[in-house]
């Protein structure tokens, strides 16, 4: 598992919008100031996450994004999966996104690809939003 530049700016904005939740919706100029993210690139992810039912919107002068869901509902194996697919380390070994690969002749060295999996897994699943703010 990789992160890409969309799953790492999508959890930044997230963890922006949890510290400001009292604030009600903010802006994408304001919440792409405050974690350095191109707005035109934060529009495309937000609206990413709005699909998903992770944020709710509002139109207007004071429109913006805000959280959907707790901080707490959200963990970050949710979001990277969303923008990145498998937490696996290659597909053989995905839970979700499996496809066979030639790693599966040598049982071995898959079963310690596995591991990593369930670790990494177990790990973001067990991080939310909340954890991290």
């Amino acid at each position: 598992m990789k992160l890409t530049t969309r799953s790492e700016y999508a959890l930044l904005a997230l963890v922006y919008l949890a510290r400001h939740e009292s604030e009600g919706y903010v802006s994408i100029d304001t919440i792409a100031t405050a974690q350095s993210i191109p707005p035109k690139f934060l529009e495309q992810l937000m609206l990413a996450l709005k699909r998903a039912h992770f944020l709710r919107s509002a139109k207007g002068q004071k429109g913006g994004y805000q959280l959907a869901k707790r901080p707490n509902q959200i963990s970050l194996a949710e979001v990277i999966r969303l923008f990145d697919g498998a937490l696996a380390p290659t597909e053989s070994v995905s839970e979700n996104f499996y496809e066979s690969t030639p790693i599966e002749k040598e049982k071995k060295l898959t079963r310690v690809f596995r591991d990593i999996r369930d670790y990494v897994s177990n790990k973001l699943e067990k991080t939310t939003i909340a954890d991290i703010q």
